[in-house]
């Protein structure tokens, strides 16, 4: 069996859901698989160019014999109606990549993020098997007409897939209305990049470590994180990423900005923390997300503060995880999670919700 896969991220990006993936697929399966890259599916914003520089924090390692990458090129013009027929111009190699890889039709066809070009590839492989694996929502984080455009190929992506996986319940709520089959499979944590050593933390005396790893976008909550700046003073409120979403000028001086580094590092920065943090805000564009972040936390025997959104807010009774529902709780939950102890290892979180584990439960390729 082969695998086409058309990727909301980068190959070359922090190794995430969908590189876990192809990877699981190709040790379960000896299968190759095409990697389709992401092309802009909505209309450029000046934050772009700053990603395109955060973007070389990435993946370095050679390319795997059994994977093929195709860059499609496009105009960002999609959310424009027609704009697939004027595109499919410049997708005719890549389309012609897809038909010889796929001449066998002994092939699964993955849909990671909504394009016309998915569309587009799911028509030429009628009653071959596939999926649409929803990671987030995608139309939330679009505005006006390309979020109108984003919302309905969603859907036609859903509807012309076979089956669909999801990421969050939220998400599977939202789904369940379709007449198809939709199941749960959480995000996960790859347990063999976390640093040696994991130890169980205790306070310790002295200036605390409250950190944040990842890109601060728009679901960044300032304002959360201020307070909890003011809240601990003494104390230090580390934030690691690049910064899409502007900071107010007037933050507390206990929080300090680092640059993007790679995923290893990334983790080996965090078994420095004393508490990790999770400080997005609760609204639309969260509402759908299940942070890796807790999970690589968890695994780590970090004690979690986070705010009450998406996934979070299912996870009141987890082990060392501490939530919000306002700014008045931020002090007395900031206290408490340095103060917690795990009792028992990471052994069995790791089993547990290593992405190996999601993917082997989720039933895709049969069990």
């Amino acid at each position: 069996m082969k695998l086409v896969y058309l990727s909301p991220v980068p190959w070359s990006s922090f190794s995430q859901r969908p590189q876990k993936f192809v990877q699981w697929f190709h040790k379960r399966t000896g299968g190759e698989v095409l990697w389709i890259e992401p092309y802009p599916t909505r209309f450029p914003v000046a934050a772009d160019f700053g990603r395109l520089r955060a973007d070389s924090v990435s993946q370095c390692s050679k390319l795997p014999t059994w994977i093929h990458i195709a860059r499609p090129r496009s105009l960002p013009i999609e959310p424009l109606p027609g704009s697939g027929a004027v595109n499919r111009l410049l997708w005719s190699d890549v389309l012609e990549q897809v038909e010889e890889f796929g001449r066998e039709k002994n092939i699964l066809i993955v849909v990671g993020k909504p394009s016309v070009l998915a569309l587009q590839v799911l028509s030429k492989f009628p009653g071959v098997r596939s999926f649409y694996d929803a990671m987030d929502d995608f139309p939330a984080f679009y505005a006006g007409l390309s979020q109108i455009a984003m919302r309905k190929r969603e859907r036609l992506v859903a509807e012309q897939t076979g089956e669909l996986f999801v990421s969050s319940s939220a998400l599977k709520e939202r789904w369940s209305r379709l007449d198809k089959k939709v199941t749960l499979v959480p995000n996960g944590l790859d347990k063999n990049i976390l640093p040696e050593g994991v130890r169980a933390r205790q306070r310790r005396g002295g200036r605390a470590i409250f950190g944040y790893v990842g890109t601060i976008g728009a679901w960044f909550d300032w304002e959360w994180i201020d307070t909890l700046a003011t809240c601990r003073p003494n104390d230090e409120i580390r934030l690691i990423g690049p910064v899409f979403q502007s900071a107010p000028v007037n933050l507390s001086n206990n929080i300090t900005f680092h640059p993007p580094c790679s995923h290893r590092d990334a983790l080996e920065a965090m078994s420095c923390f004393d508490v990790g943090l999770i400080p997005f805000k609760r609204n639309q564009l969260t509402s759908s997300v299940d942070p890796i972040k807790f999970y690589e936390y968890r695994a780590l025997q970090l004690p979690i503060l986070s705010t009450k959104f998406g996934e979070m807010g299912f996870r009141q009774r987890e082990p060392g995880t501490y939530l919000t529902e306002t700014k008045q709780d931020i002090e007395l939950m900031a206290e408490a999670a340095l103060n917690h102890t795990y009792v028992e290892g990471s052994g069995s979180f790791l089993r547990d919700n290593c992405w190996e584990a999601r993917f082997e439960a989720s039933g895709i390729l049969g069990n």
